[in-house]
């Protein structure tokens, strides 16, 4: 029997063939119970496919699935949640009325999948439009209930495929307050995305998935120590003299009067300005960003993909 600290999914080696097209291609991770994982990739790059094998949707080539301790979605389908990447309501039907009637499908009685509905589009911004039909509702309006709908029957696992396209702003900001708010109560979610800034406020951990291949799979933070970290200064002087601090492992001048100044992981950024004051080096700027997540992808898969990737 599954415990509470067996992971939620493991994939061993899950490839997926078309005809001679392959689309993914052995990938293989572990996703922890009670965590938020992203599946990042630009358009095309195989992580639909890979969430449709998830789900049983569609039937491995080769390698395996275990998904809350069963080989198969459909042995466990009452406590998955799942927001398809094509997204589309029933038109006539109203508001609550969806949530409802999907959060029944998944074994919940009327009287409390309707009490669900109400309290969902309540919290989340809906409540004036339960008793609408959806084909009076905004695309955005629509998109929410169909992310409610998919979690009314509080599932243990949610995923949600590209669950923030189309979105405006205000209502991204809604979905990551909802995504956060599962993750308080336990609920396991993978969501896939091209949006690497929400991969970056939400994910304990990701995978990068290119041409099908996963390149990629950890925490944000180990994402971001495979790019070197760096400081770019603007200064009319010599920097040169900055070899020397502790923690600084290269320079190189970047044309113009701007150099980049290359940090070990124990390197310290106030030092360096710190040795600039000290050492009588004029600075005109100073920039100590940390590399972004769609830096790391542009590294780990060139610019071609990572255009893709433009969150």
């Amino acid at each position: 029997m599954p415990t509470a600290s067996d992971p939620v999914l493991v994939l061993d080696g899950l490839r997926k063939t078309f005809g001679t097209f392959t689309a993914v291609h052995g990938i293989s991770l572990t996703v922890p119970r009670g965590s938020v994982y992203g599946f990042l990739g630009p358009n095309g790059a195989g992580t639909t496919t890979t969430i449709r094998m998830v789900l049983s949707i569609y039937k491995p080539t080769a390698g395996s699935v275990t998904i809350l301790g069963q080989p198969s979605a459909l042995l466990v389908r009452e406590r998955i949640g799942y927001l398809p990447e094509e997204k589309g309501l029933y038109k006539k039907m109203r508001a609550r009325d969806i949530i409802a009637y999907f959060a029944s499908l998944k074994g919940m009685a009327s009287a409390a999948a309707f009490r669900r509905a109400d309290e969902l589009l309540e919290k989340y911004g809906l409540g004036e439009f339960a008793r609408r039909k959806c084909e009076a509702l905004s695309k955005g309006m629509g998109q929410k209930v169909q992310v409610l709908a998919s979690i009314a029957h509080r599932p243990e696992f949610v995923i949600l495929d590209e669950p923030f396209s189309g979105l405006d702003p205000v209502n991204q900001q809604v979905l990551e307050d909802l995504i956060e708010d599962l993750k308080r109560e336990g609920t396991t979610i993978i969501f896939s995305t091209h949006i690497m800034e929400h991969a970056e406020r939400l994910c304990d951990r990701l995978v990068l998935i290119a041409r099908g291949r996963a390149v990629f799979d950890g925490t944000v933070a180990e994402a971001r120590r495979i790019i070197p970290r760096r400081i770019v200064i603007r200064t009319p002087g010599d920097p040169q003299r900055l070899r020397g601090i502790a923690g600084v492992t290269g320079l190189s001048a970047l044309g113009g009067d701007r150099h980049e100044i290359i940090l070990a992981d124990d390197g310290d950024a106030d030092a360096v300005l710190a040795a600039c004051f000290r050492d009588g080096i004029p600075l005109l700027a100073f920039d100590r960003s940390e590399p972004t997540l769609r830096d790391v992808f542009l590294r780990l898969v060139g610019p071609d993909q990572a255009a893709e990737a433009v969150g």
